[in-house]
């Protein structure tokens, strides 16, 4: 219970416990002026009675209110869930959108001409055989060299041998 709630239902208990105490005086007959005639009647119960009316139209005003909020929240959330499926939807056309263009491309590249691509292949494998023939070539004329000092065929003319000591 709201706190605003439990003082008000506080206030009408202790308002009713004033006027349980005090209920002979408030049914006191009294001779009450209502402008056009005069009436007897009790005034202490009179005021009760509109204290009452006022109190249960606080009530009424109240869960009136209460239930305009709560109806204008359901409100919102539906026109939110309504916002929230549109952008669902948004995201899930543009995902689609976005396959189709991959599966096109998709399809482009493998549409492309394959003489092109077998022809860049093959340029691509001679220039590897190439390669790959200079680099032995270049690793034989080395071990060659390797092998003529071990052996001491490396021996040029005009040079003398070299004098073990």
């Amino acid at each position: 219970m709201r706190a605003r709630n439990a003082i008000l239902l506080l206030i009408i208990v202790l308002m009713g416990l004033f006027a349980g105490f005090n209920w002979p005086l408030f049914m006191k007959r009294e001779s009450l002026s209502l402008l056009v005639t005069r009436v007897e009647a009790p005034f202490g119960l009179i005021l009760l009675i509109l204290m009452g009316v006022f109190v249960i139209g606080y009530f009424l005003y109240s869960i009136g209110l209460e239930q305009s909020a709560l109806l204008e929240v359901k409100k919102y959330a539906r026109e939110l869930l309504a916002q929230r499926k549109l952008a669902d939807d948004a995201e899930a056309s543009r995902f689609s959108e976005l396959k189709k263009y991959l599966e096109a491309e998709f399809e482009a590249m493998k549409q492309v001409d394959n003489s092109k691509l077998l022809a860049r292949l093959e340029q691509l494998e001679e220039t590897l055989r190439e390669d790959i023939e200079k680099a032995g070539n270049t690793l034989a004329a080395y071990i060659g060299e390797l092998e003529d000092q071990i052996t001491g065929q490396d021996r040029h003319p005009g040079l003398e041998p070299p004098r073990e000591r």
